[in-house]
């Protein structure tokens, strides 16, 4: 499924401190029966969202109206880990997410994100920290991912680093292209070259 493409991205950011962040808590695993992408935005973090009885927990950082809008979430060390659901990466993009920073990230989480238009972004420990106490200390600070270039940067102070990303899954990112649209993208260019090969 195509997604919107990804170039430079300036926004405020959630919170979310918490380590070891896994999937199942990310999108629950009784979500899963889903056979059609719905309802990924409403189940996001659903258990640490809502209480038993379906109010919000006012004191979760997705809830706090002073972050609402944010499409940057700033994570704990080793995001995404757990099983390799998809759907995970499914929610953080339909709950209107396209980056998550973090010191760390499960490997499968991470590439599931990039087949889905979420733009994982890997910084120092320290970096990571830094940008914690900006966020928490103004709910209005903006960071900027900038993936021409790769790198992330804190507006108010001018703090940046710089990120490594695959070169296929950027190119992908910045056209806005899961694999199924790179393949289509080059079908004159498949087909020109199974013509050149023998039966």
């Amino acid at each position: 499924m195509a997604y919107d493409k990804f170039e430079v991205l300036t926004s405020t950011a959630y919170p979310l401190p918490t380590e070891n962040v896994d999937t199942d808590q990310i999108i629950p695993a009784r979500f899963l029966k889903a056979t059609e992408r719905k309802d990924f935005d409403i189940n996001f973090f659903r258990d640490w969202r809502y209480n038993a009885d379906g109010t919000p927990k006012a004191d979760f950082p997705l809830n706090k109206e002073i972050y609402a809008g944010s499409k940057i979430l700033v994570g704990g060390r080793n995001f995404g880990s757990g099983s390799s659901r998809e759907h995970a990466a499914w929610s953080v993009y339909d709950f209107g997410l396209r980056c998550v920073i973090s010191s760390a990230f499960a490997d499968i989480f991470k590439n599931n994100c990039l087949n889905v238009g979420v733009l994982p972004v890997q910084v120092s420990a320290e970096f990571a920290d830094t940008l914690f106490a900006a966020i928490m200390a103004d709910p209005k600070t903006e960071i900027k991912v900038d993936l021409p270039n790769q790198t992330v940067t804190l507006l108010a102070t001018g703090e940046s680093e710089s990120f490594v990303i695959n070169t296929y899954k950027k190119d992908n990112m910045l056209n806005g292209f899961d694999d199924i649209d790179y393949l289509k993208n080059i079908e004159n260019e498949i087909t020109a070259f199974a013509e050149t090969r023998p039966f």
